[in-house]
């Protein structure tokens, strides 16, 4: 009976990943003519920083995309690793949309620098995990 329900629960689950995967591909093709639309005709004097937006906020949705493909891959787990990698793009996003505070600036170099320390720990733990093998 167990076996049965985490079986309809596995499948759920995989089945509303794959809805979400596709809803965010239809969002992300909409994006996509839209933004080329903005290029094409810019309709706005500040269209730059809108379509910097736009252009960030569609290597989001396909970074999404790709963290779902990978949690798929393995098993239905994410590695940490790839859970830091995925924190420090995202900080170094913010900090191209936003770079005008000095102090968050400041702030977010710092995270990302500390999250860079976290790997390197992370590289040693297992380097010294498969050498004591």
């Amino acid at each position: 009976m167990l076996d049965k329900f985490q079986s309809l629960l596995t499948k759920l689950m995989a089945l509303f990943l794959g809805l979400l995967a596709v809803l965010i591909i239809i969002y992300m093709a909409q994006d996509l003519w839209m933004l080329t639309k903005m290029i094409i005709i810019p309709a706005e004097r500040d269209s730059i920083e809108v379509i910097s937006e736009h252009i960030l906020a569609f290597f989001m949705l396909f970074e999404f995309i790709m963290m779902l493909i990978k949690y798929i891959e393995d098993s239905h787990h994410i590695p940490t690793k790839y859970l830091i990698l995925i924190s420090m793009t995202a900080i170094l996003r913010q900090l191209l949309v936003v770079h005008n505070n000095g102090w968050q600036t400041l702030l977010l170099t710092v995270s990302i620098l500390i999250l860079t320390g976290v790997l390197y720990i992370l590289k040693l733990i297992q380097l010294k995990g498969t050498s004591e093998d």
